[in-house]
């Protein structure tokens, strides 16, 4: 299936594809199939599983609907399964307050195992915005985004880009949050001196 053919977004809304995005290695398979089908044996190779392991989690995903079999040929009369994104982007769930992000907790894992000889850009910066100019920002980021991805080229190495944009929690309210946990615990008393150990 050609990429314009796809719908342009896949919002996660079940356990089933939430708990299928959730997994570092069903998120590869995923990144794999981002610009061009492949097999179960190629997307093993590339993900360095093995073949069954790959079968495994691509079914996972198929159930879920993220992915899908797009064409199939016959090779010595087995029949080969070409399977690509159900979308051209998966739009998660807001995780809420304290809840773990999975595309953030991926894409550290991802730059954690990347090449250390390889060229990155990685920033951080802290801000004093507006609520317009933080709209405006967030709106130039996803459009760059979108710019730059249009105009990838599946036969060229990948790059991942990851962007987040967001007001952090006070410091007032994570110390005022801390300490209402310590409170909540349940003291545990000393145990009790034995006799003869004062001597």
């Amino acid at each position: 299936m050609p990429a314009e053919d796809l719908p342009e977004t896949l919002h996660v809304t079940t356990g089933a594809q939430l708990r299928a995005v959730s997994n570092l290695t069903r998120h590869r398979i995923m990144a794999v199939l981002r610009f061009e089908p492949a097999t179960i044996t190629q997307i093993a190779e590339r993900v360095g599983l093995a073949k069954g392991s790959s079968s495994y989690h691509v079914r996972l995903l198929e159930r879920a609907g993220l992915v899908k079999v797009v064409r199939t040929r016959k090779v010595r009369g087995v029949t080969e399964r070409y399977y690509a994104m159900a979308a051209r982007s998966i739009v998660l769930p807001d995780p809420g307050e304290g809840g773990p992000d999975v595309l953030m907790r991926h894409a550290v894992a991802d730059l954690e195992a990347a090449p250390v000889d390889g060229e990155r850009h990685v920033r951080m910066a802290h801000l004093r915005l507006t609520d317009e100019q933080f709209a405006e920002l967030g709106a130039q980021l996803e459009a760059l985004a979108d710019e730059y991805r249009e105009l990838s080229d599946p036969s060229l190495p990948d790059a991942s880009l990851v962007f987040a944009l967001f007001h952090p929690a006070s410091h007032e309210k994570a110390e005022r949050e801390q300490a209402e946990r310590k409170q909540a615990e349940p003291e545990q008393a000393e145990p009790e001196q034995a006799e003869g150990d004062a001597k």
